[in-house]
């Protein structure tokens, strides 16, 4: 009998070249895929939720896939995890409907960014926050992000992953501080994003005009210009990928 299992998955993307498969480097879904077909002892694939870029991190990815593995759910939980390599971790795993699809089935996706702002470098936050020096104003961030919310052609922040649609419906966006240990970061922002759906890249973009606004680099109304353009020619650079973490998929 053929099992449809659904399992949230974490990981750290800092070694990863991002989550879809590659021929000739390490990804998310080829790590995962060789664990399962090894423990199920059968060739098995798997869908995700989001395709995560090179070095960006997951809390609450989601994957399906299918396989004939006749013991417990239980048990193949366990033989994944003692098989998979340190920065992959299965959170959970259970049996679903098979008409269950880890990305059209999503009514959204959240995402967050962590910006640590610091006087000095501090190598031991490097692989999950953006280590910046310069103090942001956290107010003009917020109505910055504000402008973002709603339904909007985001064709400025990013491209399409598939087709060349690139509307997509923010439900909220913005930054709050948050308190770190006193070892490792001074002060932090973290930034949460929820839409229906993203661009590629559309959040390390997102991220780093806002950084600039906080900079007083550039006016809050020069957000609504960038929306209004849908010319990706008008940011140039990104946010790095260090700080980004796909925290939870909504059903």
């Amino acid at each position: 009998m053929t099992l449809r299992l659904r399992a949230t998955v974490e990981y750290d993307g800092t070694d990863f070249h991002g989550f879809q498969r590659q021929k000739n480097a390490r990804s998310v879904q080829s790590v995962l895929e060789e664990a399962l077909s090894l423990t199920c002892e059968e060739a098995v694939g798997i869908v995700g939720a989001g395709r995560t870029d090179t070095g960006v991190h997951a809390a609450g990815q989601v994957i399906v896939f299918n396989t004939t593995w006749s013991h417990s759910i239980t048990d193949l939980h366990k033989a994944l995890n003692m098989r998979l390599p340190d920065d992959v971790a299965v959170l959970d795993l259970m049996e679903c409907e098979g008409s269950f699809h880890p990305r059209f089935s999503a009514r959204s996706r959240i995402y967050e960014y962590v910006v640590s702002v610091l006087p000095v470098r501090h190598p031991l936050t490097r692989r999950y926050t953006w280590q910046i020096t310069s103090n942001l104003d956290l107010d003009l961030m917020n109505e910055a992000s504000g402008i973002l919310v709603g339904e909007h052609d985001f064709a400025a922040f990013g491209s399409a992953p598939q087709g060349d649609v690139t509307v997509r419906r923010v439900v909220r966006a913005g930054w709050q501080a948050i308190e770190r240990t006193e070892r490792t970061i001074d002060s932090g922002l973290l930034f949460t994003i929820e839409a229906n759906a993203f661009l590629f890249r559309m959040v390390r973009h997102i991220v780093l005009v806002l950084v600039q606004v906080g900079r007083k680099k550039i006016e809050v109304d020069s957000v609504r210009d960038i929306l209004a353009s849908k010319d990706s020619q008008r940011i140039k650079g990104m946010a790095p990928a260090c700080g980004l973490s796909l925290v939870k998929v909504i059903y």
